[in-house]
């Protein structure tokens, strides 16, 4: 086997450990995280100077992620099914290259029509990667430390206000372009990173932890069902179904809102591009880290002494985030704003480590691929409009908080939607164990 990274610590899979692959893969899987939003996220730092240049709208400054979050969509449920069929490491490996190039092409772009393309084909590319890795973790990981592993890896999405803040620097600095050349070189280095990475057997540790049997009974082949009977098995299952649909409206909320929070600065409180960029990728940065861990903590305590003690977790801190985060837009200074968001951010990312590790738990290991695929579908496809939304609301309103104050009410909506999920939780991840016994 060529990947080294990640091979049983003793040899053997001893499924009481905390790590039975060692912590490289979550290093690796968390580097491939933090390039992919850090890359994503440098176009909301460089937004304002890219305007300039091109001299277009806001709507059609809204318009870029929503067409490229679209293309993200349409991917992600082939990239499901290629997660649940293929090698997850070189997926992920030849994704990431994707990145590199669509992310030079972006760089190089001589028109905005080629710059918009760029950004709709990186888009597709990194969601290809989701569902993989979204499986891979699940197999490296017993539940007992899922929370953490989910947690340290989806915390890169609110990371990637690194890219915000990078962006805006670098583009105030020397030019907007110098940032998109720049995060070619990590781009490349992490696919070869990924390369060295061990394919785990799938449902392995889901059997040792179940006490089931090791590896599959000699000559017994795992055979795959038809794609379209695999599909409605994993959107049959309830939690995942609440977790889904309420995440894709807390994302269609905050794709808007943080999209347009450093131009917002800029317009609305005379803050320079940079120091508007740092900002908001700041306290996205800051927020994320202590949401994180309070929400690790708040996943430990609770789970098996909670009801859906982890969904309870999560869904609260979303629930109460978007109500500070609603605050937040009323207040009319740059402080005000300021220290609301942040709290709303540490709020909302308890979710973080609590709701992609009670996913993992409620779909069967040779389904976890599609069922990562259909979450990264619903929070892609809310996503999209989010920066449209207040794209639109600014051109004809003449205000970038009419479209913001508008997005909260399916923030809250979410919230409560996976709060419903607690009901079914404990019922869903029975069946798995069970299934895994077999």
């Amino acid at each position: 086997m060529v990947g080294t990274l990640g091979s049983p610590r003793t040899g053997i899979i001893d499924a009481r450990s905390r790590a039975p692959f060692g912590w490289a893969p979550l290093v690796v899987l968390f580097i491939v995280g933090l390039v992919d939003r850090i890359e994503h996220n440098l176009l909301s730092g460089v937004l304002p100077l890219i305007q300039q240049e091109w001299g277009f709208n806001d709507t059609a400054a809204g318009s870029i992620p929503t067409a490229a979050a679209l293309a993200a969509a349409i991917v992600s449920l082939p990239a499901g099914y290629l997660a649940d069929r293929f090698s997850r490491t070189r997926i992920i490996t030849v994704v990431v290259f994707l990145w590199a190039l669509a992310t030079l092409g972006s760089g190089l772009a001589t028109g905005f029509a080629i710059f918009y393309a760029m950004r709709v084909l990186l888009a597709a590319a990194e969601n290809i990667d989701n569902p993989a890795a979204g499986s891979l973790l699940a197999d490296y990981y017993p539940p007992a430390t899922r929370a953490k592993a989910y947690g340290l890896t989806r915390v890169t999405t609110y990371l990637g206000g690194i890219g915000t803040l990078l962006g805006g620097v670098l583009a105030e600095a020397f030019s907007w372009r110098t940032a998109f050349l720049i995060m070619v070189v990590p781009g490349v280095l992490t696919a070869v990173l990924v390369w060295f990475l061990r394919e785990p057997r799938r449902g392995e540790l889901d059997r040792l932890v179940a006490g089931g049997e090791t590896p599959p009974a000699a000559g017994k082949a795992e055979v795959k069902p038809p794609f379209g009977k695999q599909f409605r098995q994993v959107i049959s299952v309830p939690t995942l179904v609440f977790v889904c649909v309420g995440l894709s409206f807390l994302t269609l909320g905050l794709a808007g809102v943080f999209f347009w929070l450093p131009t917002l600065m800029v317009r609305e409180f005379a803050v320079g591009v940079g120091a508007a960029s740092s900002l908001a990728g700041l306290i996205t940065i800051a927020g994320t880290l202590t949401g994180t861990l309070v929400g690790s903590w708040l996943g430990r305590k609770w789970h098996g002494t909670r009801k859906g003690g982890r969904l309870l977790a999560g869904g609260g801190g979303i629930t109460a985030g978007s109500l500070v985060l609603a605050a937040a837009l009323s207040m009319d200074s740059i402080a005000g704003l300021t220290a609301l968001v942040l709290v709303s951010c540490s709020l909302m990312s308890i979710a973080i480590p609590n709701m992609t590790a009670c996913l993992a738990d409620v779909v069967p290991a040779a389904s976890r691929g599609l069922g990562f695929a259909v979450l990264q579908l619903l929070i892609t496809a809310g996503g999209a409009f989010g920066p449209l939304v207040v794209g639109i609301a600014s051109d004809q309103l003449g205000s970038l908080l009419s479209g913001m104050y508008l997005l909260v009410i399916p923030m809250v909506i979410g919230g409560l939607v996976t709060l419903g999920a607690r009901a079914s939780f404990e019922r869903d991840a029975e069946r798995v164990l069970e299934e895994a016994r077999r």
